[in-house]
């Protein structure tokens, strides 16, 4: 009965092992392996969120980048446009003031052309009076004809 014995009291320690073991090391293994496991699932959990994060930023600075391309385009056609409408101005400016300047040309030709046919009137008359005194060997008193002058000069 030795053996038996020996094996009974093997068997007990046994089970007392197990029973220690289940009561006491098994809690602490498993709550280390639910807490390692909890962290590795945060962990891939954060790695995905990350992820997303990551997407959402590419998305938003694609945006970004699609709005600023789109928004300097813009700017760069408005530039265009007002630099054409600046030099419309400019021309129409320019035309503007090369009428006027034609006008003032045209005005002031004219009124030389008026002073020279008066100058010229005056002209003819002090001549055909002198003609005149030459005919008659005379002289005319232009103060006392002034009105028969007048009407020359108006003819001429």
């Amino acid at each position: 009965m030795d053996i038996n014995s020996s094996l009974i009291g093997q068997l007990i320690t046994f089970a007392v092992l197990v029973w220690f073991s289940m009561k006491f090391v098994f809690p602490a293994l498993n709550a280390a392996l639910d807490e390692r496991a909890k962290r590795i699932a945060d962990g891939l959990a954060a790695a995905d969120q990350g992820q997303a994060s990551m997407a959402l930023a590419e998305k938003r600075a694609t945006e970004a980048l699609t709005t600023a391309r789109d928004e300097a385009a813009s700017r760069v056609a408005d530039a265009e446009k007002r630099a054409q409408l600046i030099a419309e101005e400019i021309k129409a400016n320019a035309k503007a003031e090369a009428d006027r300047i034609i006008a003032q040309a045209k005005a002031e030709a004219e009124q030389q052309v008026t002073q020279a046919r008066e100058q010229l009137r005056a002209q003819v008359a002090d001549l055909a009076v002198k003609g005149a005194e030459q005919i008659l060997k005379r002289e005319v008193n232009a103060s006392a004809h002034a009105d028969l002058l007048n009407r020359l000069a108006t003819e001429l």
